[in-house]
C-alpha cells in the first residue's frame, strides 16, 4: 500500500454513510483507505437520522430536494466551513458533489488557496429527463463545467464518462474507477436453500435486481421483460428484487407472479442473492458507474445491461451481455435464450469472475491516492513561484 502520511483530505459530499447508495460507499471505502495508509480525512457532509456520532464526520443541516426527495441538500455557512478548514489544515479538498456542501468546499478552498479536486458520480441530465425536467439539460452542462473546471482535477468512474464530460467542455479528467472486495461477494455464498425458498429449482433461471427501485434505473424495463419470459417459458424464470424506493409499490404490481422482493439487504444475505442468482440484470441508462455489477460479476454471475457506454465498458468484450436501451423485448428475448440454452450462461459465468477478481481496491486506491499526492505537489509548485515573483 501507498504511504499516505502527506495527504490531509477534506471531503465534501452531500451523501455518506449511513445512507446506502454507490456513492456513499465508494466514499466510506476512501476515507477507510485513506486512514490505513496514514493519511488523515475529514468528511462534511449532510445530517442523516439514521446517523451515529462519527470521528471525523461534521454534518450540516439539511433537507430534501424537491425534485428528487432522495437527494439532501444543505447550505453551511461559509464563515463555519473556511473556519473548520483553517482549523484541520487540508493539503487537499475533494468535492463528490456539484450541489449544497460540495459548493461550500468549493468556495472555501478557492479562498483559502487549497488545492481542490472534483469527482463526477451523477448524470443529472439524464435524470433531469426522468423526472420531467429535461429542459434543464443545457443549462445543466454549463454550471456542471463552471463546477467541476475551478479544480485541479475531475475525476471520472470510466473512460466513457471521462470522453462525455470532456466532450462538454470539462478539463483535467482523470479515471478513477471501481473495486470489488472479493472476499464479500464470491461464487460460493450461492445457496440452494435460497433458492429453493423462492420455489427456483436447478433449472429454473433466476434473475436479480439489486438497487434502488426508482423511475430513472428503467426497472420497468426489467419488469416488462420478466412478464414477456413468464408468458413465453411459464415457470422457467423467476426475478428476485433487492432494494427499495419510491417505485416500489409500482414494481410490485407490475412484476409477474411468483417474483421475490425482498427490501434493503446487507451483509451475508445480500452475499447470497448475488451468487445464487443465475444473471443480474442492470438496465439503467443514467448510472456513470453500476458497482452493483461488478459485485454481481464477483459472485459468478453475469450481467445483462443497457448498451450505454458505462455499461459497455465494464461488460465488453464479452464479460456479459448488452441489450438496446429501454427495449424490453430485447432484454426478454436474451433471458429466453439463456433458458432454452445455459451453455452460454456457463463461458459467461467464469469470464465475469476473472474480471472482477481483476478489480481490486486496493490498485484503485494506490491509483487515486498517488494522484492526490501529484496534485498536492503541484499546487506547492504554484506556491512557490508565486512567492518568488513576488519577491522579485
Amino acid at each position: 500500500m501507498s504511504d499516505c502520511s502527506h495527504i490531509r483530505l477534506a471531503l465534501f459530499s452531500d451523501t455518506f454513510a449511513p445512507q446506502v447508495n454507490g456513492v456513499a460507499r465508494t466514499l466510506d471505502r476512501l476515507v477507510t483507505a485513506l486512514r490505513e495508509r496514514g493519511g488523515e480525512v475529514r468528511v462534511f457532509t449532510t445530517d442523516d437520522p439514521d446517523a451515529t456520532e462519527r470521528h471525523g464526520v461534521q454534518r450540516f443541516p439539511s433537507r430534501s430536494f424537491w425534485a428528487y426527495p432522495q437527494l439532501q441538500l444543505a447550505w453551511p455557512k461559509q464563515r463555519e466551513v473556511r473556519a473548520a478548514l483553517r482549523d484541520f489544515r487540508p493539503s487537499l479538498v475533494h468535492a463528490a458533489t456539484e450541489f449544497g456542501v460540495g459548493l461550500a468546499g468549493r468556495r472555501a478552498a478557492l479562498t483559502l488557496g487549497v488545492p481542490f479536486v472534483s469527482s463526477y458520480h451523477t448524470s443529472f441530465t439524464a435524470y433531469a429527463a426522468h423526472y420531467g425536467l429535461g429542459a434543464l439539460a443545457v443549462p445543466g452542462w454549463s454550471y456542471l463545467r463552471w463546477f467541476h473546471n475551478a479544480g485541479r482535477r475531475t475525476y471520472c468512474p470510466t473512460m466513457a464518462i471521462v470522453d462525455e464530460v470532456t466532450a462538454h467542455g470539462f478539463t483535467h479528467c482523470r479515471e478513477w474507477s471501481r473495486g470489488v472486495d472479493s472476499t464479500r461477494f464470491a461464487p460460493r455464498f450461492r445457496s440452494t436453500a435460497f433458492r429453493e425458498s423462492i420455489g427456483a429449482t436447478d433449472d429454473t433461471l433466476v434473475a436479480a435486481y439489486v438497487g434502488r427501485i426508482a423511475p430513472e434505473k428503467n426497472v420497468s424495463v426489467a419488469l416488462d421483460a420478466m412478464r414477456a419470459v413468464s408468458a413465453s417459458r411459464p415457470e422457467a424464470a423467476r426475478l428476485v428484487v433487492v432494494g427499495d424506493g419510491p417505485f416500489e409499490q409500482t414494481a410490485r404490481e407490475a412484476a409477474p407472479e411468483g417474483s421475490v422482493f425482498t427490501g434493503r439487504l446487507e451483509g451475508q444475505a445480500l452475499s447470497e442473492v448475488y451468487a445464487s442468482a443465475d444473471v443480474l440484470l442492470f438496465p439503467s441508462t443514467t448510472d456513470t458507474f453500476g458497482n452493483v455489477m461488478l459485485e454481481a460479476m464477483a459472485s459468478g454471475t453475469p450481467v445483462i445491461g443497457a448498451d450505454v457506454a458505462p455499461t459497455r465498458e465494464v461488460l465488453l468484450p464479452g464479460r456479459g451481455w448488452v441489450c438496446k436501451a429501454g427495449d424490453a423485448d430485447a432484454l426478454a428475448q436474451q433471458l429466453i435464450t439463456l433458458i432454452d440454452d445455459r451453455t452460454a450462461l456457463v463461458t459467461m459465468r467464469a469470464l465475469a469472475l476473472q474480471f472482477a477478481q481483476s478489480r481490486s481496491w486496493t490498485a484503485v486506491w494506490d491509483t487515486l491516492f498517488a494522484d492526490y499526492l501529484s496534485v498536492q505537489r503541484a499546487g506547492s509548485v504554484r506556491e512557490a513561484t508565486s512567492a518568488l515573483a513576488h519577491a522579485l
